[in-house]
């Protein structure tokens, strides 16, 4: 799919992401992150995002399409060019046009199944996109064939606390998180820990 360049594919763009925030405003602790690029120390601080204005919009949609269009044009070229695949997800993701990113993800998966940090990625874009039953598919082949992932853990725990309302859920994968990766950085740990005692306090 092209991304958009006429001003009338940016008004429905734009108002695409104006409910996307609207819808996830209130659910989203901010803590997901794009496994593929970030640890969980790069985990953002939990926070509401503000709804972007029209200029800003507009700046993020040149943005999206001076990236999106190399890319574009390699795929084009191959098909089966995972890394390109990959990468031209992320950029979609880190626009948040997640049903692109989710079809990039899903043709890279398509060639590489095994992709943990794909899987997860486009996982969370699930979540994002309002379909959190798919999300945790997504987190569960994951931790199939590698069940101590610690980015999948972190955000399997942040959709079902978020999502489903499923404490108990959310802490168990986050204390499994801790459990099976000693060797996580201070920071990293810090972040789980504080997840797991706003949770027991009944914060989200």
């Amino acid at each position: 799919m092209q991304p958009p360049t006429s001003a009338k594919t940016w008004s429905s763009r734009e108002a695409y992401l104006l409910a996307m925030v609207c819808l996830f405003a209130g659910l989203i602790a901010g803590w997901l992150f794009r496994g593929s690029s970030s640890p969980v120390a790069n985990a953002p601080a939990a926070a509401a995002a503000p709804s972007p204005s029209s200029s800003e919009s507009m700046q993020s949609v040149a943005s999206l399409n001076q990236e999106a269009q190399p890319l574009l044009d390699a795929v084009k070229a191959n098909p089966k060019d995972v890394p390109t695949l990959i990468k031209l997800g992320n950029v979609y993701y880190d626009h948040k046009f997640w049903s692109e990113a989710i079809r990039y993800y899903q043709q890279a998966l398509d060639l590489r199944p095994d992709d943990p940090n794909v899987r997860t990625d486009m996982g969370t874009a699930y979540f994002y996109s309002g379909f959190p039953d798919k999300a945790i598919e997504q987190f569960n082949q994951v931790l199939k064939v590698s069940p101590n992932y610690p980015n999948t853990l972190f955000n399997l725990g942040i959709v079902r606390r978020d999502a489903y309302k499923d404490n108990a859920g959310a802490l168990a994968a986050w204390e499994k998180l801790l459990k099976n990766n000693p060797n996580l950085p201070p920071d990293q740990v810090q972040k789980v820990q504080s997840l797991i005692a706003e949770t027991k306090a009944g914060k989200s």
